[in-house]
């Protein structure tokens, strides 16, 4: 008999994960050749489309088989893509999706938002921000003593020039 809340009353997480990674066929051995690399270009693809960041080479390793050079994959996407208004480039140690620079007055006369308006603070700017907001009409020496270290001009200016202070 278990009891409510007991370690043994819960699965662990560590062997859904397990469950789920035997679930998943990277190998997809059934498939002709041709389909099976079809199969993975789009895996790539739709795992470079959904992240907000560079992917990295490990990554994309986890959705392709063990004979699957990422590469010539990268490489075949990089040609299907080259009519298309965005193309697949290495930023950063991986690859991520992007307008191309010729649409750039096209986009901005949309006045469509784009994910590049969006800022992305630190985790330090984040607690500063919080610490300014709770802690109001603080100086940066006030906060410096607050975190035990210098919080620098470039942090209070970042955050200024994102809007926030």
């Amino acid at each position: 008999m278990t009891m409510a809340g007991s370690p043994a009353a819960k699965p662990s997480r560590r062997k859904s994960h397990d469950a789920d990674e035997r679930l998943f066929d990277r190998e997809l051995e059934d498939l002709p050749a041709e389909m099976r690399w079809r199969e993975w270009m789009m895996r790539v693809e739709a795992v470079i489309f959904a992240s907000a960041e560079p992917v990295t080479r490990e990554t994309l390793a986890r959705v392709v088989g063990r004979e699957c050079s990422i590469d010539l994959l990268i490489d075949d996407l990089v040609e299907e893509l080259r009519d298309c208004p965005y193309e697949l480039v290495p930023v950063a140690g991986g690859w991520q999706h992007r307008t191309r620079p010729r649409f750039a007055d096209t986009i901005r006369a949309s006045s469509a938002p784009t994910r590049g308006e969006a800022t992305i603070l630190s985790e330090f700017e984040a607690l500063v921000l919080t610490a300014v907001g709770y802690l109001q009409l603080i100086t940066r020496s006030e906060l410096s003593n607050v975190f035990g270290k210098e919080v620098s001009r470039d942090t209070i200016s970042a955050l200024r020039g994102a809007g926030f202070l």
